[in-house]
């Protein structure tokens, strides 16, 4: 991949997934702000502009794992994979992260006020994660599967109650920018998920239980974002103009 100022920061996540983590490192948001450039995320953050290009040449060097190369993969093998694995392990840990909120805020709410308001945050985000994936379930994914064998069959595009592929996603990553603000202020409050001195094991639990909750988010959000969504339009676009 030829890397320059104007690539954006999702452009290169979306080519190797490994360079989320060193853009994770140094604050840069990849999933829901992705499409800033290398150059914008420079002057804001004020990182060296040549430093981050070689540490990103460095983590491009290192042998990749083939399952990790999302970029390659079919769109509808792609959307199966965000349904199965990423709304699966959003539904599996939700009541197991509202039952601890719960207790630590019952036990620890009083010398840790901002509990209760990360509670209602998570609770924000659970519920509208609900709604979000179902949308994804019952209306968008099915249309890009759809999308996916015509186009292997060389067909028109299937006709879609939604005009085109570019109105749901356009009200699909408004909901991630939703999302991720919410877990940006459950970050801040919590100290970046730090227990504090008197937190119980419990509570310790539930902060990693929150940071994993925002990492596997974080992957969920740059997978549709930056691969599925813009891959999607593109096919849309290249079966109607056949």
């Amino acid at each position: 991949m030829n890397i320059n100022k104007e690539t954006t920061i999702g452009e290169v996540v979306a080519a190797d997934y490994r360079t989320a983590a060193l853009f994770e490192s140094l604050g840069i948001d990849f999933c829901c702000k992705g499409n800033k450039t290398i150059d914008e995320v420079c002057q804001t953050k004020g990182i060296e502009k040549d430093l981050l290009f070689q540490n990103i040449k460095k983590v491009l060097k290192t042998e990749e794992s083939e399952s990790s190369n999302y970029n390659s993969w079919p769109l509808d093998l792609l959307a199966d994979y965000i349904e199965k694995k990423h709304h699966r392990y959003v539904e599996d840990k939700t009541p197991l992260l509202k039952q601890y909120l719960d207790k630590i805020c019952m036990v620890h709410g009083k010398q840790h006020p901002e509990l209760f308001e990360i509670k209602d945050l998570f609770n924000q985000s659970a519920a509208n994660l609900v709604t979000h994936m179902k949308k994804e379930e019952l209306i968008l994914f099915p249309f890009v599967r759809k999308m996916a064998v015509a186009k292997n069959i060389n067909s028109e595009t299937p006709q879609a109650p939604f005009g085109t592929v570019q109105n749901p996603i356009q009200n699909m990553m408004h909901e991630h920018d939703t999302e991720g603000d919410i877990f940006r202020k459950i970050a801040e409050l919590s100290n970046n998920y730090t227990p504090p001195s008197d937190a119980c094991n419990t509570y310790k639990v539930t902060l990693a239980l929150l940071k994993e909750f925002e990492s596997d988010l974080h992957l969920h959000i740059h997978l549709e974002n930056n691969i599925l969504f813009p891959k999607s339009i593109d096919m849309e676009a290249s079966i109607n103009n056949n």
